[in-house]
């Protein structure tokens, strides 16, 4: 079965950086536009950044333009979400999954911004 393993998150401070990663497994990883979604307390699960099999940004959220960036390495099955200039407004689980989420969801990875 598919599997997504996120990793990377923490406690940080506001204005803080985090660099998280997702290793996807038993998928030909290379052949699929990925996303990263995020889950507040309390907030439905939203999507955050997308990039197409390229390794081209396909969609940020309004929230995270200009501060998050997306990647990803074919070679290592991996995808990245670089987050500068954190805000206490992105403490959330995040996740990823291939685009439009269809596929299973991992545990996520725990951001926590706060001072």
């Amino acid at each position: 079965q598919v599997q997504f393993v996120e990793s990377g998150g923490g406690l940080v401070q506001p204005g803080g950086s985090l660099r998280l990663s997702c290793t996807a497994s038993r998928i030909i990883f290379s052949f699929f536009p990925m996303d990263w979604y995020r889950q507040a307390p309390g907030k439905q699960r939203g999507l955050v950044a997308s990039v197409n099999s390229d390794g081209v940004p396909t969609y940020y959220a309004d929230s995270v333009k200009g501060r998050f960036t997306i990647s990803r390495d074919n070679a290592k099955n991996t995808v990245y979400l670089q987050m500068n200039n954190l805000k206490p407004e992105d403490t959330a689980v995040y996740y990823c999954n291939v685009q439009g989420g269809s596929g299973p969801w991992g545990q996520g990875t725990l951001v926590t911004v706060s001072s």
